[in-house]
């Protein structure tokens, strides 16, 4: 397994993955490995390593390994990949894309939040600009919205066109998460991987407030 930026332990899709393979290696006895990417230059190397070391399954992290993972698949048709969170269109051969209907989702937790907030805001961000986590977003303001048209009320979702930048800064999910409370929201879906947990202690700092994680149970 070839990670995203954020380590093995970023309490996202890092950490998911890998112990998906770990469960995998306990009950069926496959052989694992992972190497950690520092920096989006890594990505190419990494793949390499493993190919040039002879697995024959190679799961990559991420829609940022997309270009990269693409290009090593078709210059390796003998080699299976996977990819967590990207997929291709039209697909691969050889690569099986890793997605969910994240949407339907936080649909849920936006109805959720719409029928607890006491403010009548709830708020939301994103890491980086993406189809993957705009989903996210976009799926929490659908379930506020329809929450208002069955129940006649006015809550309105702050945040849904703020992103932070990255995935991987705690101060920047802390100040994401204090501009927000400050603007009055009270319930915060953060989408932004590790960056949600400075949301989290911006919450915990603030009674009253509330937050919905995301990728991994914190």
């Amino acid at each position: 397994m070839v990670t995203d930026l954020g380590g093995i332990d970023d309490r996202s899709f890092n950490a998911t993955s890998w112990h998906g393979l770990e469960l995998a290696r306990d009950e069926l006895g496959v052989e694992i490995a992972y190497l950690e990417s520092q920096q989006q230059a890594d990505y190419a190397a990494n793949i390499t390593q493993f190919i040039d070391q002879g697995y024959d399954m190679i799961i990559t992290v991420g829609f940022l390994l997309g270009d990269d993972t693409k290009t090593f698949a078709e210059q390796n048709p003998d080699v299976k990949f996977a990819i967590v969170d990207f997929a291709y269109d039209p697909p691969l051969d050889n690569v099986l894309g890793l997605t969910f209907a994240i949407d339907e989702a936080t649909f849920l937790a936006g109805y959720l939040s719409a029928g607890m907030t006491q403010s009548g805001k709830v708020g939301t961000f994103g890491g980086i600009e993406i189809p993957p986590v705009v989903q996210f977003m976009v799926g929490y303001e659908a379930g506020v919205n329809y929450y208002n048209e069955q129940h006649g009320t006015n809550v309105e979702v702050l945040g849904m066109d703020f992103f932070v930048g990255n995935f991987e800064s705690t101060d920047d999910g802390r100040r994401a998460g204090e501009d927000l409370i400050a603007e009055g929201a009270d319930i915060i879906m953060p989408v932004a991987g590790p960056v949600g947990l400075g949301t989290a202690a911006a919450v915990m700092d603030n009674p009253g407030t509330m937050l919905i994680g995301v990728d991994t149970d914190w």
